[in-house]
């Protein structure tokens, strides 16, 4: 299985972004367009499947044993759907994901057929927290809901991180989060 670099999405989507329209300080600054020394912000891409993609995604909650054929099948229909922006920021020093967050759209028929962004599965390498690259992930992906015209994005956390959350203007909502698990 040949492994390569086409983008889940349009890479101009990130590139793009008015950040001007970001609530959220960094300190020293950083930018999707210049996100670190030798880090790169961009759509992920099949090739990520080697470059560590797994490793990172681990850290955050159980993944399986998930080989470069299953990943790659999940790939082209996250691709085909158009719906799934799944970033990664990658250390081209090393040729390594060291973070990435997902904005699903789910598309509506209530508030005239609208969009909802859905922030999913942010997690940085514990070896490069403290860089800001979290930030950087939830305040692309909150830009790019607006970007791509959703009514509202949201997301779940636990509540030892809704502090984080607060700083970029989400809030907590009368909403409740209730689940039935198939499997854990």
């Amino acid at each position: 299985m040949l492994l390569d670099d086409t983008p889940l999405f349009d890479p101009a989507l990130l590139q793009d972004l008015d950040w001007s329209g970001n609530t959220i300080s960094f300190s020293p600054p950083i930018s999707p367009s210049s996100p670190g020394d030798g880090l790169v912000l961009r759509p992920l891409c099949i090739a990520d499947f080697k470059r560590g993609f797994y490793g990172v995604l681990s850290q955050l909650a159980k993944t399986g044993d998930v080989t470069a054929e299953q990943f790659s099948k999940k790939f082209e229909h996250m691709k085909k759907t158009g719906d799934y922006y799944v970033a990664v920021v990658e250390d081209t020093n090393v040729g390594q994901i060291i973070a990435t967050a997902t904005l699903i759209v789910e598309h509506k028929f209530i508030h005239t057929c609208a969009k909802r962004g859905r922030v999913e599965d942010v997690v940085v390498h514990d070896s490069c927290r403290g860089k800001q690259l979290g930030k950087l992930l939830v305040s692309a992906l909150t830009l790019l809901s607006k970007k791509l015209n959703c009514y509202k994005v949201t997301l779940e956390c636990s509540d030892k991180n809704v502090a984080f959350y607060q700083k970029f203007g989400y809030n907590s909502s009368n909403e409740t989060y209730m689940q039935f698990r198939f499997f854990d």
